[in-house]
């Protein structure tokens, strides 16, 4: 796998995680962060909201930025009963839940709205009479969740607690760094993040989307599609154990 030059393109922190991860592996990572979190102004609905989590059957966090800043409202708020179960999409967001001591359950194959549905422990708690979920995610996202389980008889409510910003960066920032570090692979982890990475990309969007794309579920491979990139790969999750398998299955294209 050695020959993968990529261009990463998550939130900071994540982003040279991912870089020191994957050059233990021989890869060359190139991190250019497309999605900024930005925490939304404590609104009254979200008090309210987060002061109705312990009615809750189920709470479902989708990200690591959801699980931090929930954890900061609840701090704000006070001690509370929390002993309904939790769910997320990822290992790395559950870590940041079960530290704080929650009962956290999530997918062990795949880190994706797919994966997360098949827990038998989510389908106990949403056949209990009269379920209510929340899902606290960014602006935007994991509609599937929500409809499959109000198919389910689920009440189902969504609490945003950011936005996912693109930083500032100088025109044609984007191809003068392919081009500089001769990369051969991008790198998204959401919806949005493919987004900016087509904003950046500007006039230069034909050939960007000639290199190929590594994006975390079905979702974000349609929408790549759609847009123009020639080939999309599927990790069916946005670790970077999900990232790696795809790497290894994918051949080093040569340009």
């Amino acid at each position: 796998m050695t020959g993968w030059r990529l261009l990463l393109t998550r939130p900071a922190d994540d982003c040279a995680a991912l870089a020191e991860t994957l050059a233990g592996q021989g890869i060359f990572g190139s991190c250019l962060p497309l999605l900024e979190i930005a925490p939304l102004p404590v609104s009254e609905n979200i008090r309210l909201a987060m002061a109705r989590l312990p009615d809750c059957s189920a709470v479902i966090v989708v990200s690591k930025p959801a699980a931090r800043i929930a954890l900061e409202l609840l701090d704000a708020q006070g001690a509370q009963s929390l002993a309904m179960p939790w769910f997320s999409v990822g290992a790395a967001t559950a870590q940041i839940l079960q530290e704080r001591g929650l009962d956290v359950h999530c997918p062990a194959d795949g880190d994706d709205s797919e994966a997360l549905l098949q827990l038998p422990r989510l389908s106990e708690a949403v056949a209990q009479p009269n379920s209510q979920v929340l899902i606290l995610r960014g602006e935007g996202g994991r509609e599937l969740l929500a409809e499959r389980l109000r198919e389910l008889g689920a009440s189902v409510e969504y609490l945003e607690l950011y936005r996912r910003e693109l930083p500032a960066y100088a025109a044609q920032v984007l191809p003068q760094r392919i081009a500089a570090e001769r990369l051969n692979g991008l790198v998204v982890s959401s919806g949005q993040g493919f987004e900016h990475l087509r904003q950046m990309a500007g006039d230069t969007w034909p050939s960007i989307a000639r290199l190929p794309l590594f994006v975390p579920s079905p979702r974000v491979a349609e929408l790549a599609r759609a847009a123009g990139a020639q080939t999309v790969v599927d990790c069916r999750g946005a670790s970077a154990a999900a990232l790696l398998t795809a790497l290894r299955e994918h051949p080093v294209p040569v340009f």
